[in-house]
C-alpha cells in the first residue's frame, strides 16, 4: 500500500487507517482478527483514545508480536499536566508499548480549554516532557470546530492535525487547509463517512482518498469493512460517485448526529447517538420495522429526557438534541 508522510515528521502512514472507535462493540478475539487483517491489508496507522472505554487494550493485545509494523496514535481529553501524564501512562499500559508513535489534545473545544493546556504545567507541557523522555513521538491535536483548530495551530507547532472532513462537510474549512498546506501538517481525517450517516462508503472514501491528506480514518469493526474500504485504494473517484454522494447530501441536510458520542454520559443514562442511530434506520434505511423494535426493548427511551441541557453544552455540532429527541420518541414510540 502506498504510503505518505505525516506532516514533517518521519512517520510514513497508510492513506487508509484504522479508526478505533467501534472496536468496543467487539471481543478480544475479533478485535485481534480485525487488526492482523488490517495490518495484512497494509494499514499501518491505528487510532484511538483514552475515552473510548477499552479500545486501547484490545489494540494492545491485538498488536502483540506486530507492533513494531504499526503507526500507533491515541489521544487524552486531559486539560491538567497531572491528568495528562496519567493518561499518557495508562495509554503506555493498555498498548503494552514503551511509546506511543503520535499522542494527540483530544477535541479542543474553547478559547478557556486551550489556555489550561497551555499554562504552566498544563497538559501541552506534560506531553513535552513524555515526548523528552522518549514516552510519545509526536504530538498532535483533534478539534470538530474548524475556527477554534485554526486558531490553535497558529498558536503552536503540532506535527499533525485531526478533523472531521467527508463529502458533506467541506464548508468552512478552507482556511483552516490553507493554513495546514503552509505549515506543512500532517492530516488525520476523521469521520469520513459522516459518523455514519454517508450510507456509500465506496464513494465516500474514493472521495477522500484523491485528495492529498496524509491518512482517513474510518471505524472498522468487521472483516467485510476492512476489505471493502481496502479495495477503494485502487479505484477511481468518479461522475457516478459523486451523482451518489450528491443525493445523500441533499437527504441529510447539516442537521444530523455525526456519533461522536462527546454528548454522553447523559444524566439519565440516554444512549443519544444510539437513539438517533436508531431513527437513522428508520428513516434513511428503512428497516422500520427492526427500528421500533429495537427501541421497544431499549430500556431508557428518549423521553426520559430531564431537559437539563447537558449534552447540548458538550456537542460539538452545536444540534438541538432535546428537541431531536422529543422526536425520536415520537417518531419510534408508536406501536409496531
Amino acid at each position: 500500500m502506498e504510503k505518505r508522510r505525516l506532516g514533517q515528521s518521519d512517520l510514513w502512514v497508510s492513506p487508509l487507517g484504522f479508526g478505533g472507535i467501534p472496536i468496543q462493540r467487539v471481543s478480544q478475539t475479533e478485535a485481534d482478527g480485525l487488526l492482523r487483517l488490517a495490518v495484512e491489508k497494509g494499514i499501518n496507522f491505528i487510532d484511538t483514545a483514552r475515552g473510548y472505554t477499552d479500545s486501547e487494550e484490545k489494540i494492545g493485545v491485538g498488536l502483540k508480536g506486530i507492533r513494531q509494523k504499526v503507526i500507533l496514535a491515541t489521544k487524552s481529553m486531559a486539560r491538567t499536566g497531572a491528568g495528562m501524564t496519567a493518561d499518557i501512562e495508562r495509554s503506555l499500559r493498555n498498548f503494552q508499548t514503551d511509546w506511543i508513535d503520535l499522542y494527540q489534545l483530544h477535541n479542543v473545544r474553547t478559547v478557556a480549554e486551550w489556555a489550561e493546556l497551555t499554562a504552566p504545567g498544563g497538559g501541552l507541557e506534560a506531553l513535552e516532557k513524555a515526548q523528552e523522555a522518549g514516552k510519545i513521538r509526536y504530538i498532535g491535536i483533534t478539534a470538530h470546530l474548524p475556527e477554534m483548530l485554526l486558531r490553535i495551530i497558529k498558536e503552536y507547532s503540532f506535527v499533525s492535525v485531526q478533523f472531521p472532513y467527508n463529502y458533506i462537510e467541506q464548508e468552512n474549512r478552507q482556511e483552516l487547509l490553507e493554513e495546514i498546506k503552509r505549515q506543512g501538517l500532517g492530516t488525520i481525517i476523521m469521520k469520513p463517512l459522516a459518523g455514519g450517516a454517508l450510507r456509500q462508503a465506496g464513494p465516500a472514501l474514493r472521495f477522500l482518498l484523491q485528495k492529498s491528506f496524509s491518512v482517513i480514518i474510518p471505524g472498522m469493526d468487521s472483516r467485510e469493512q476492512i476489505e471493502d474500504n481496502s479495495a477503494q485504494l485502487s479505484q477511481m473517484f468518479s461522475d457516478q460517485d459523486v451523482e451518489a454522494l450528491e443525493i445523500e447530501k441533499g437527504e441529510l441536510g447539516q442537521d444530523f448526529c455525526r456519533r461522536c458520542e462527546y454528548c454522553l454520559p447523559c444524566t439519565v443514562g440516554i444512549n443519544i447517538p444510539g437513539l438517533f442511530l436508531l431513527e437513522g434506520y428508520y428513516q434513511r434505511y428503512k428497516l422500520t420495522q427492526w427500528s421500533l423494535e429495537r427501541y421497544q426493548g431499549t430500556p431508557i427511551k428518549a423521553d426520559n429526557c430531564t431537559d437539563c441541557g447537558e449534552c447540548e453544552t458538550r456537542c460539538p455540532y452545536q444540534l438541538s438534541i432535546r428537541e431531536k429527541l422529543k422526536k425520536v420518541h415520537a417518531l419510534l414510540s408508536r406501536e409496531k
